[in-house]
């Protein structure tokens, strides 16, 4: 049974409340849970990444968690070194971050349980996706996490699928996706989620559409609240 300082952290993590969120917890709480809080409030403000570091690290590391966590890690890091750095400085360390983070994924999911290797098997297909571009490698595990997502009717993780499968469909089903995505987030109420469905979609309409404008004005005061980094162009 969830302790209620746990299901306190949960919904303020579901709002992009991550300190709130830790605080709540304590140190000594939910590890499983803290550190999964330490390292969304890392990618998602990109900060604290020495203390997600240290909240994975207190995780048993063979668990599939620990891996799965430890390659999110490694991946964001490869993420935002190559937005942010020179060719010189990263060389080294974005292929330390590549090969970690594949091999944690595929640890992860050879060990976890049905919806955890499915989470495996979704962010292996973003890894092969957005740093390898290799969308032949990423799309059988993006189809394999969805088919996971449905049949168990998560829809937060069905909208985290759908969002990375529409860039590589035709436009009407592409927005058509795009617009799922947000409107699963929305009705879960996962707020950083929705931010980042709106910027998204709105990426793909057309200038001059209205959607897009309106999309445009909603998005950015809630990023700017919740301090999203890589929505405002931010370190």
């Amino acid at each position: 049974m969830i302790s209620n300082d746990a299901y306190m952290a949960s919904r303020l993590h579901l709002l992009g409340e991550w300190d709130a969120a830790l605080a709540v917890l304590g140190p000594d709480a939910a590890p499983e849970l803290r550190a999964e809080i330490a390292v969304d409030r890392w990618f998602f403000r990109r900060q604290h990444h020495a203390e997600a570091e240290k909240a994975v690290a207190a995780l048993d590391p063979a668990s599939p968690t620990a891996q799965l966590l430890t390659g999110r890690l490694a991946y964001s890091r490869l993420l935002f070194r190559r937005r942010d750095t020179c060719a010189d400085d990263r060389a080294a360390a974005e292929a330390d971050d590549r090969a970690a983070a594949e091999a944690a994924y595929r640890a992860a999911a050879e060990d976890g349980d049905e919806i955890l290797s499915a989470w495996a098997e979704y962010h292996w297909a973003v890894l092969l996706d957005n740093i390898d571009e290799d969308a032949a490698g990423a799309l059988p595990r993006y189809e394999t996490a969805l088919e996971v997502a449905t049949k168990s009717g998560d829809g937060l993780f069905e909208s985290y699928i759908i969002r990375h499968l529409a860039p590589h469909k035709e436009p009407a089903e592409r927005l058509a996706m795009l617009r799922r995505s947000l409107h699963l987030r929305a009705a879960l109420g996962a707020r950083p989620q929705t931010i980042a469905a709106q910027a998204l979609l709105a990426e793909y309409l057309p200038e001059g559409d209205p959607e897009r404008a309106e999309l445009l004005r909603i998005f950015r005061p809630g990023a700017e609240e919740l301090h999203i980094a890589w929505l405002l162009f931010e370190d």
